[in-house]
C-alpha cells in the first residue's frame, strides 16, 4: 500500500537525528561513544529519588497520580519561582526542554518566517524549526550586528568594530551573516525569534560574554522580535563567572528555557519556560492539545528535590565529577591529538567541539570510526547549510572513564590516517 498521499504537508521537513541514528545502530555501552548527550549515570541522586518516592505519596497521595494542571503543579512552580526570582504566573511547566523548543516554535511560527539562530545550533532545536517550515537563518552571536540583509539597514558604528562570527569566521569580517535575504521591511517581518544557547552552547561549548548577550537584545529590539533563551547548562558552571541571562537583560521579550534533564535526571522528562505572562498563556493553551498536563508524579518528585536542598548538594558533586571528566578528555586531546586539530576548552556544559583540519570531512570518516568502535557526531549537522564538515562534536559526561583514553587514542589515529588528508 503505498501511504505517501495520507502525510502532511509538514512530513518532508522532519529530519533526522543523526544521533538518535546511532543508537538505532549500535549497542553503546559496546562502544567508545562520544555521540550523545547523556548526563552521567553516576550523578544522579537514586538514593533521594529512592526517598523522595516515598515522602511524595506519604505527602501528597493519589493526588501525584492524578491529572494535574496543565501550566504544573503549584509546588513545582513556587519552587522554580523562588529559585530563579521571578513571579509564579511567569513559570509554566514542560514536558521536556526540548517540549520547550518545541512549543515556542510551534506557538510563534509559521511557514515561511525566520528564525535566527546561532551557529551551529543545537540540532533539536533544529529539527523543531524544521518541522514547522520555519526559515533558520545563523545569526552573528558573536556580537557584529543586525544582518543588514534582514534590517535593510547597516548595524550602528558606534562600537569598537567587528568582533567575529559564532561560526568560527575571522573577526574581520563584518559582513551579513546570512546570505540571498532580501533587505526590506517584509523580511524582518518575518523575523519571530532569536535562538540561542548563551551558557555552554550545545555542540560548541561556548559561552556568550555579556557584551555578546547584549548585542543579541539590541538585534530583538531592532527587529521587534523575540528571543528563546535555551539554558539546559547554566547550572553546570565548572570555571570562570557566571553572566547574566538574556531573560535578565531583557524580560519582556525573552522565553527561557530550564531543564530538569541535566541537573537531576533525564527519565523524569521535565523543564520549564520563564516568560511573560501574555506568551505564556498561548504556551498553556497550546500544551492543552499536545499532552493535557506535565507528568504529575515527576513534578512533585522535583518540587520535593529542588525545594529541599537536595539539587544543590547533588550539583556540586555533579559539578565536581564533569570538571574531572573535562579535564580528563583535554589531557587525553593534547596527549593523542595530531597536529592541526583545535578544540574547545568548555567552562561548563557536556560538550568539546573539534575543528580538523579542512582536508577531513568527519561525515565521510564517520563509518570507519563506527566500524572501528568509535562514535562522535559530525559537526556539519549542527549547522543550517551543513558546511564545516572539518568539525565533530565530542561528549565528555556519558563514556565509561576506562573508555575514555582508547577512544581518544582511537580517534586520534582514525584522523592521522584518514584518506581524506
Amino acid at each position: 500500500m503505498q501511504y505517501d498521499k495520507f502525510f502532511s504537508a509538514d512530513v518532508p521537513s522532519f529530519l533526522r537525528s543523526p544521533v538518535r541514528e546511532i543508537f538505532r545502530k549500535v549497542d553503546l555501552n559496546a562502544i567508545c561513544s562520544f555521540a550523545g548527550g547523556y548526563p552521567a549515570a553516576v550523578t544522579f541522586p537514586i538514593e533521594d529519588i529512592k526517598r523522595l518516592s516515598g515522602e511524595v505519596l506519604e505527602k501528597y497521595g493519589t493526588k501525584a497520580l492524578q491529572y494535574g494542571a496543565t501550566q504544573g503543579v503549584p509546588e513545582l512552580r513556587e519552587v522554580i519561582a523562588r529559585r530563579y526570582g521571578v513571579p509564579v504566573g511567569q513559570v509554566q511547566i514542560t514536558t521536556s526542554s526540548q517540549q520547550g523548543i518545541d512549543v515556542c516554535t510551534r506557538v510563534l511560527a509559521d511557514p515561511g518566517d525566520i528564525i535566527l539562530a546561532n551557529n551551529p545550533v543545537y540540532l533539536g532545536a533544529l529539527q523543531s524549526f524544521k518541522a514547522y517550515r520555519a526559515q533558520v537563518l545563523p545569526i552573528d552571536s558573536a556580537g557584529a550586528g543586525t544582518p543588514p540583509e534582514i534590517s535593510g539597514h547597516p548595524r550602528p558604528d558606534k562600537r569598537e568594530g567587528p568582533v567575529g562570527f559564532a561560526d568560527g569566521r575571522g573577526r574581520s569580517e563584518a559582513k551579513a551573516v546570512s546570505e540571498g535575504v532580501p533587505a526590506s521591511a517584509e523580511a524582518a517581518s518575518k523575523v519571530k525569534f532569536i535562538y540561542v544557547i548563551p551558557d555552554f552552547n550545545n555542540p560548541s561549548g561556548e559561552t556568550m560574554t555579556l557584551a555578546e548577550r547584549e548585542e543579541i537584545v539590541r538585534i530583538a529590539r531592532e527587529l521587534d522580535c523575540l528571543i528563546v533563551e535555551d539554558s539546559p547548562y547554566r547550572e553546570l558552571r565548572y570555571s570562570g563567572e557566571p553572566v547574566k541571562t538574556i531573560r535578565e537583560l531583557a524580560p519582556e521579550r525573552t522565553l527561557h528555557l530550564g531543564s530538569f534533564s541535566k541537573i537531576f535526571a533525564p527519565g523524569f522528562r521535565l523543564g520549564w519556560i520563564i516568560g511573560p505572562e501574555p506568551l505564556l498563556e498561548k504556551i498553556y493553551i497550546c500544551k492543552q492539545c499536545l499532552d493535557l498536563c506535565p507528568p504529575v508524579f515527576d513534578q512533585y518528585m522535583a518540587a520535593e528535590f529542588m525545594g529541599s536542598g537536595a539539587l544543590d548538594r547533588n550539583l556540586q558533586k555533579t559539578i565536581a565529577e564533569y570538571r574531572r571528566r573535562r579535564d580528563l578528555m583535554v589531557s587525553l586531546l593534547e596527549k593523542y591529538m595530531p597536529e592541526g586539530v583545535r578544540w574547545t576548552y568548555p567552562e561548563g556544559g557536556l560538550f568539546l567541539w573539534l575543528t580538523l583540519p579542512e582536508s577531513i570531512d568527519t561525515v565521510k570518516l564517520y563509518d570507519r570510526a563506527l566500524a572501528a568502535g568509535v562514535a562522535y557526531v559530525a559537526g556539519s549537522f549542527f549547522y543550517t547549510d551543513g558546511s564545516h564538515r572539518n568539525t565533530m562534536r565530542l561528549n565528555f559526561s556519558f563514556i565509561a572513564e576506562e573508555k575514555m583514553e582508547p577512544g581518544i587514542r582511537l580517534l586520534s589515529e582514525l584522523i592521522s590516517t584518514s584518506p581524506n588528508v
